[in-house]
């Protein structure tokens, strides 16, 4: 429930007051000559999901946005509340999407003092860089918990589709130098772990699972992003709770900020180029996700917008498509070459003498970037009956992959041992 007080001029008050009483809509009047112009305020509460419709209609009477308040109330209890409720609510009039005029100020108010975010994404990228060389999940989740991107994240969401240029330059800046600070973070624990060795400083740390996902950005990584900004949009603009959308947002950027810093820490440079190329797409992703469904929610400056006027939201509209072809064109090259490995693997392993083979997991180290050593070390994991030696795999793994990729291939395969017995009773 919403309660609204709007400053009416004298000129536009019959129009305003004709619009109230055609919605059946309960208001108080007080006169207000301070100015000596004869306005007056005017209060009437609302369900959240009329507050925007009602607002419009109100504009379009001749009041301006020079003094509008929107704010909570419990509950209310006027003589056609339940008229509204009706209407609004169980009738379906409106969907629960809240105005325009209050999402800004909720997505503001999701951004906590610059001290407390860049304190909690510190702590967070420490977190997850823990969690990801302990190879536990759990720990990653915990980091994501913590993590306050969600409010940067859907303050330049917002910005986008309201052309406000504060609004698109404060996220965007609070997420570019958030994540600066975790990738930095992330390098300045996991290079004291390895000094210190805590960590063994010959660790591969491809070989470690949590890490290993989140070099090799693909298809799923987009979905992951594109649904993270999604699912943050509608949160904010359907008035339910944030928080597990916020989880959801961070998931996909701090563990891969988290891998930066640890690929720069331990090295080769293609681990945190990777992860890099994962992160810029997720955050790109978030950001078009969830402009884009704020857009299709019919969130739009409340001013006519001009060219000139739009100029902030086209800019950094720009940007982000700039940022996404650049990412997405390694992303490509990668997806094309993790396919191609998968369908040689396969055909090598659908052969006859390899029926008691079966497949765990393929990883690629994608070096490919135009950089670095133009190579690709692929590791094919199977599982095996026990004693069961295949000393040719690798060699014809490396020959058929190697005739559709570029540049040097280095397959290694890893064995898994299984044993299988059936008793008769």
């Amino acid at each position: 429930m919403r309660l609204i007080q709007v400053l009416v001029p004298d000129d536009c008050r019959d129009a305003v007051l004709a619009v109230l009483n055609d919605e059946r809509i309960d208001y108080v009047l007080t006169r207000e000559e301070s100015n000596g112009d004869n306005s007056a305020i005017v209060q009437f509460p609302l369900p959240a999901q009329a507050v925007d419709r009602v607002l419009s209609d109100l504009r379009e009477a001749g009041l301006s946005d020079d003094y509008t308040v929107i704010g909570s109330v419990e509950t209310a209890r006027t003589p056609n509340i339940e008229e509204l409720e009706d209407k609004f609510v169980k009738g379906g009039d409106e969907d629960d999407s809240i105005a325009t005029d209050e999402i800004r100020t909720k997505a503001l108010g999701m951004n906590p003092s610059p001290v407390t975010y860049y304190a909690m994404t510190v702590l967070s990228a420490i977190v997850a860089t823990a969690g990801l060389l302990l190879d536990s999940p759990a720990i990653v989740v915990g980091s994501m918990v913590i993590a306050p991107q969600v409010g940067s994240a859907m303050t330049a969401s917002v910005g986008l589709v309201l052309n406000d240029r504060h609004m698109i330059i404060d996220g965007l800046r609070s997420q570019i130098l958030g994540l600066g600070v975790a990738i930095v973070s992330a390098t300045i624990f996991g290079w004291a772990l390895k000094s210190a060795q805590f960590i063994p400083p010959s660790l591969n740390v491809v070989t470690v699972n949590q890490i290993s996902q989140r070099i090799s950005p693909g298809f799923l990584s987009v979905a992951v992003g594109l649904c993270a900004g999604a699912a943050g949009a509608l949160g904010l603009a359907t008035a339910l709770p944030v928080s597990l959308v916020g989880v959801m947002i961070a998931a996909a950027l701090i563990p891969a900020a988290a891998a930066v810093g640890i690929g720069l820490a331990w090295g080769p440079p293609v681990i945190a180029l990777g992860a890099f190329v994962l992160l810029v797409v997720n955050a790109v992703s978030i950001n078009a996700a969830g402009g884009g469904v704020l857009w299709l929610l019919g969130y739009r400056p409340v001013e006519g917008t001009t060219i000139r006027k739009a100029a902030p939201t086209l800019i950094a509209v720009a940007v982000l498509l700039v940022a996404f072809a650049g990412s997405g064109l390694v992303m490509s090259k990668q997806m094309q070459t993790e396919n191609a490995v998968n369908e040689e693997v396969q055909s090598v392993l659908e052969q006859e003498r390899y029926q008691q083979l079966e497949l765990v997991k393929i990883q690629v180290e994608f070096d490919d970037m135009g950089t670095l050593d133009d190579s690709q070390q692929i590791t094919v994991v199977v599982r095996r009956p026990t004693n069961e030696p295949y000393p040719q795999l690798s060699e014809r793994l490396a020959s058929k992959i190697s005739g559709r990729l570029d540049g040097k291939t280095i397959v290694e395969v890893e064995f898994t041992e299984s044993q299988r017995s059936t008793v008769k009773t």
